[in-house]
């Protein structure tokens, strides 16, 4: 790493302190990506998926460009990354095609759906307690990693040829991040390789199955 803990944090407070109150927003996009889930709404998953596109790009052009890459030489990749993953993203969401939440229980159900709550709920609950502080750690939908995690749980729950598009970058960065969660100490970043591994392991179970019924 070619920074410390004390300056990857506080990259982070600055950050989250110049783009206030835009977590709240953040928030509530995430909000409707959920609803439109229990909703089984077509257009309020769209909405969603828009509204994820932006989060992605906030992350690659905010973050990574803006705040990280003064101290991490690699973040401008970082940042072409995000920035294409939120073009996937809004393409998915603008071009009507077989892209669905679906709500069926199951095993991918229910790992989708806690994906997420470890996104919204358990991943801030973890940054405080590691004395990251709300406003001076990775915050859901404006931090990479979070925001990862909540798409990969949503990912988990989708069906549709634009999965495995949407999937491949969010599984990468889930590898990325496994680095800095445990070199850097953050706890809360550990979920993610696991999220990542479970969709990927999803995604080939699909594909082999969809070879077997062939």
């Amino acid at each position: 790493m070619p920074f410390a803990i004390d300056e990857f944090l506080a990259v982070f407070a600055a950050y989250n302190a110049a783009i206030w109150p835009f977590q709240i927003v953040a928030y509530g996009l995430g909000l409707v990506v959920a609803f439109a889930l229990v909703a089984q709404s077509h257009a309020l998953m769209r909405l969603g998926f828009a509204g994820l596109a932006v989060l992605w790009a906030v992350n690659g052009i905010g973050y990574h460009m803006i705040f990280f890459a003064p101290i991490n030489p690699v973040a401008p990749v970082f940042a072409a990354s995000f920035v294409l993953q939120a073009v996937l993203l809004l393409a998915s969401a603008i071009q009507p095609g077989d892209l669905r939440l679906r709500r069926r229980w199951g095993f991918r159900f229910v790992a989708g759906l806690m994906t997420i709550v470890y996104a919204l709920a358990i991943y801030p609950v973890l940054g405080l307690w590691a004395g990251h502080g709300l406003m001076a750690g990775p915050m859901f939908g404006v931090a990479p990693c979070p925001t990862t995690i909540f798409t990969i749980g949503i990912l988990m729950i989708a069906h549709g040829r634009w999965v495995v598009w949407l999937s491949t970058i969010p599984i990468l960065w889930s590898l990325i991040g496994l680095s800095a969660a445990v070199q850097l100490g953050i706890p809360e970043d550990l979920g993610m390789p696991i999220a990542g591994a479970l969709l990927a392991a999803l995604l080939a179970a699909a594909f082999w199955q969809g070879r077997a019924t062939r």
